[in-house]
């Protein structure tokens, strides 16, 4: 997908502070910057002319087509390449409403807990979000993430739920991933929806699993969250589901720190080899009991660090 229209010089301003950390080297005649982030590559040109290239191009460019609108009163009528359907332009619209959203991290990290976040944001703190460059974790270092969070949580209401190493360990052979991320969603949601009646339009959910089986797995909680929308790719719609997602992997850092200063050994993110080699030397240090306290020993890397400790 391909999106150009004309910017005034004031979001022309605001557009190179704002991409300046996403810049590629090589910048086109006549450009002021090319950008990529994520699956979208940015180009400004001198003449105030911007182009969005890529699968999300419709919902990055919605940003600036929604800023022209409200600080210079203009309505911008991009050029495209693709034709969207009404569904897809009904979502790109959940971007400006109030809305309450949830996401998890930690879920593929070995080491380290799940840590699940909701917040709540209004139409009002959308621009406030959007200036410190808020959008799906993933999509931004751990740098970026540290520095942008604790603004955040002074401004937007969430809650969050941090599920340690041994609580996972002891519920994972009766629950499979998917049920104990709907149950921590369910928990986070009423959590936040009991500190305040907030004036939402929609609760969104980045889509993990069907709904009905979401709700099939709530089912014997004693408070269920009720009319979700599950969206794939939530966190670049929803800028709820993105504030949510920041938090969360803010706190998950956190916790991630506080076993390396416990342990005095450096942990890797992920489930690579180097984390494979992290758990040798914890349990050659402390023995394999301890992987219980800071690894989900469900995960193949347990088995894999297991034969590794005896070989060596």
């Amino acid at each position: 997908m391909t999106i150009v229209f004309k910017v005034s010089d004031n979001i022309k301003a605001r557009m190179i502070k704002f991409y300046q950390p996403f810049y590629r080297e090589k910048t086109p005649p006549y450009a002021i910057f090319q950008a990529q982030n994520a699956d979208v590559i940015i180009t400004l040109y001198e003449s105030g002319k911007v182009m969005f290239q890529g699968i999300s191009a419709d919902i990055e460019s919605s940003i600036w087509i929604e800023q022209e609108k409200k600080l210079n009163n203009r309505d911008i009528n991009p050029q495209s390449k693709e034709k969207k359907s009404n569904k897809e332009i009904n979502k790109k619209q959940f971007f400006y409403e109030n809305t309450i959203g949830s996401d998890e991290v930690g879920t593929g990290d070995y080491f380290g807990p799940i840590v699940v976040c909701a917040t709540y944001v209004s139409k009002d703190n959308i621009e406030f979000l959007t200036e410190l460059g808020v959008r799906d974790s993933k999509k931004l270092t751990d740098d970026k993430i540290i520095d942008i969070v604790p603004k955040i949580i002074e401004r937007i209401p969430y809650s969050a739920f941090v599920l340690t190493n041994e609580m996972y360990n002891k519920f994972h052979d009766n629950l499979n991933m998917n049920k104990i991320k709907a149950i921590l969603h369910n928990k986070v949601l009423t959590s936040l929806l009991k500190k305040d009646n907030y004036d939402y339009q929609r609760i969104v959910i980045d889509q993990f699993t069907p709904p009905k089986n979401f709700y099939d797995y709530i089912k014997e909680s004693k408070e269920q969250i009720k009319n979700v929308t599950f969206m794939t790719k939530a966190e670049d719609q929803v800028i709820s589901v993105a504030a949510a997602s920041v938090i969360s992997r803010y706190i998950f850092l956190g916790k991630i720190k506080e076993i390396e200063n416990s342990l005095g050994i450096s942990i890797p993110l992920g489930a690579s080899n180097l984390v494979d080699e992290a758990g040798v030397k914890i349990v050659k240090k402390f023995g394999k009991e301890k992987l219980n306290e800071v690894a989900k020993i469900s995960f193949k890397n347990t088995a894999k660090i297991e034969l590794m400790c005896k070989k060596s």
